[in-house]
This record gives structure tokens, sequence and C-alpha cells, in this order.
């Protein structure tokens, strides 16, 4: 029994480790130290980053080129909300205010000339009558023109739709006939018997205020034709400002007279607009 015993302590003393099999320094032997070969722990994620920024630096930079782009694409976003912000459309604005106004808007025929008497006596008829609860707003549509008289500009006042005025109300027989009986009023647009209202963009279109840039761009400028030909006027501008001179043609389309200019004795045809000349 001693001897087999020996011959096995023998055997396994001097049998190797092959490949493959687990040995005790294996199983019970000291840990690796982290980070060394065939482990990842933190030094060896670190490690494999900057092996991968070492091998390929322009990934690293594409990333910050990315992130650049998407920062550049959220200004340019802002940057357009700030200037949608800065700059509201008047007219959608106006429109919305008047969605939420009580009442209706409706079209009132009245005698050209007395659309401003018509508007004063439908106001106090509703004050005197005590329907402030059905008629709320009369208008009568206006816009500014420049006009030109006497060589002198000047700021008016011009009805947009002469001989007609808006009201907004709510539509009742009470109602309908105060305005209809008021002095000065012929009826209502639309049928007799019930008028249609007017929609929210046709009224804005007719009483919204026009942006103060585009009323300059689009200023309206009219000179009232007081002229006549071979009426003899005097040049009050340009190279031949104060000389006399006579009206040859008149053009209301352009504003534009052409006068003759006595000019060394011999009448000279110029073209001058309404402003640059005044009446003798």
């Amino acid at each position: 029994m001693s001897e087999s015993r020996v011959r096995i302590d023998d055997e396994t003393e001097q049998a190797p480790v092959t490949d493959g099999e687990v040995g005790e320094a294996d199983v019970f032997g000291e840990p690796e130290e982290p980070g060394t070969a065939g482990e990842l722990g933190e030094a060896g994620d670190g490690a494999a980053d900057a092996a991968v920024v070492a091998d390929d630096p322009s990934a690293v930079a594409d990333d910050a080129g990315a992130a650049t782009d998407d920062a550049g694409a959220e200004a340019d976003d802002a940057a357009q909300d700030a200037d949608g912000a800065a700059e509201p459309d008047p007219v959608a604005q106006f429109t919305e205010e008047l969605r939420r106004l009580p009442g209706e808007w409706y079209v009132v025929h009245s005698y050209a000339g007395y659309e401003n008497r018509v508007k004063a006596n439908l106001e106090s008829r509703t004050q005197s009558l005590n329907m402030e609860d059905y008629i709320f707003q009369i208008e009568v549509p206006v816009h500014q023109v420049i006009e030109i008289k006497g060589g002198k500009r000047q700021q008016v006042s011009e009805k947009v739709l002469p001989g007609y005025i808006l009201v907004r109300m709510d539509l009742i027989d009470e109602s309908w006939a105060v305005v209809r009986n008021t002095p000065g009023v012929t009826g209502f647009v639309g049928l007799s018997s019930r008028p249609s209202p007017l929609s929210l963009h046709e009224v804005a279109s007719l009483l919204a205020p026009e942006p103060e840039e585009a009323a300059a761009k689009a200023e309206v400028t009219r000179a009232a034709v007081e002229f006549t030909v071979g009426e003899s006027v005097t040049v009050m501008d340009g190279p031949f400002a104060t000389l006399p001179a006579t009206v040859n043609e008149i053009n209301p389309d352009t504003q534009k007279l052409k006068v003759l200019v006595s000019i060394f004795g011999r009448e000279t045809p110029v073209e001058l607009s309404f402003d640059q000349v005044s009446k003798i």
C-alpha cells in the first residue's frame, strides 16, 4: 500500500500542467494587477480610448464639428424666431383683435359726402335708444394721402369707400331698425331682409392701420389739377426757378406739366412736376 501511494505521489508531483488544464496557481494564485494585458479596467479603458484617438484623430474633430454645426443651427433658429417676434404682422394682429370683439361687421349705404354726419347720427341714436348692447362700433374707412395744392404738399384724409359706413353690431330686428331709420342711411348692403356680414379679412383690409414703412413706400401723392393750358405760372424749383412760364401740356397721371420758358428770347419747352410751379 505504501509503495503505490508513493508512486502516485511521485506522479502527482512530476505531472506537468498542460495547456488547457487548471492548476493551483490559476485557481489560488494572486490576481493580476488591473489594467494588465487581457483585462480592461478603468485604466485599460482610458488607454484604449487614447489608442483610438491616436489611430484616428479625425473622429474627434468630426464630433466637435458636428456639435458646432448643431449649435450654429440652434443659434440661427433662435435668431429667426427673434426676428419674427420683433416684426409681427400688423394686419394679422389687427385681425386677431377683431376676432375677440363681439358682433359682426355690416356695410351701410349713405348719401355720398354725408358719411361722417351719418356716423354721428347713428352713434347718438344708439345711446338715446339704449342699443349699446347691440350696436358697438361705427367706422368710416379712410386713408392718408399727400395732396399738392397751390404748390404746397399737405396730408389729408380720404374716404376709402365714399358713400359707405361700417357698423359692428348684433343683427336683430331692433338694431336693424335703429340703423335703417337713421337719417342719411339708404339701406344695408346685401339682402334687405337679412344683410350679409363682412369677413374679418375684408374688415382688416379696410380698417387696419398701415405700417409706417409700408405707408412711406406706398405713399399716394396726388395733385389737384388746377392748371389750364395757356395759363401763366412761375417756376418755383430747378434751374429755371423764379422765371415765368406758360403751361403748354398737362399730364395728371404723371403729375407733370410741360411749360414754355423764355430763355434768351426764345420759348423753350421744359417738363416740371406740379409742385415745381405756382400760379401767378
